[in-house]
C-alpha cells in the first residue's frame, strides 16, 4: 500500500512521529483486508465487534520525512481461533524504514474476546504466509 508523509504525522524536526507508524501498519492491515474481500465495517453484523491490538513489536531502522512516499507491506503470519498474526514492513525508496510483527484479536465493544468468523477465516486462510501487501 503507498501513502506519503504529510506535515501531520511528523513532530517538530520533520520527521515522522513514532506513533504514527502503528497508524501506517493499521492501513496496511485494512488494505490487505480489502484486497482479500473482508470489509471492517461488516464485522458489526450481527453483533458489533472490532480489532484490537494485543501485541506490537516494532523495530525503528531509519526515520521517515515530510513529503517522503513510503510502502507498508503486509503478511499475515498466522491465525488462530480468535488472533492473527502480521509481519508488517513500512519502506522508502532507500529501503527499509520499521518492521513489525502485530497480534491483534477481536472483541466485542464490552471488550470480550470473540472468534474470528468463519467467513473473515476462510477468506484470510489462502492468504496465510504466502502472500505480501
Amino acid at each position: 500500500m503507498s501513502l506519503r508523509v504529510y506535515y501531520e504525522d511528523t513532530d517538530l524536526s520533520g520527521v515522522v512521529y513514532h506513533a504514527n507508524y502503528l497508524r501506517f501498519m493499521e492501513r496496511g492491515r485494512t488494505e490487505f483486508f480489502r484486497l482479500a474481500g473482508i470489509w471492517l465495517a461488516r464485522l458489526h453484523e450481527p453483533e458489533p465487534v472490532a480489532w484490537t491490538l494485543r501485541k506490537a513489536e516494532i523495530h525503528f531502522h531509519r526515520p521517515a520525512r515530510i513529503d517522503d512516499p513510503l510502502e507498508v507491506h503486509s503478511r499475515f503470519a498466522d491465525m488462530t481461533g480468535a488472533r492473527i498474526v502480521a509481519d508488517q514492513k513500512i519502506m522508502s525508496r532507500d529501503g527499509l524504514l520499521v518492521e513489525g510483527r502485530i497480534e491483534a484479536c477481536l472483541i466485542t465493544l464490552s471488550g470480550k474476546v470473540r472468534r474470528i468468523p468463519p467467513e473473515v477465516r476462510d477468506r484470510l486462510a489462502p492468504f496465510l504466509s504466502e502472500t505480501e501487501t
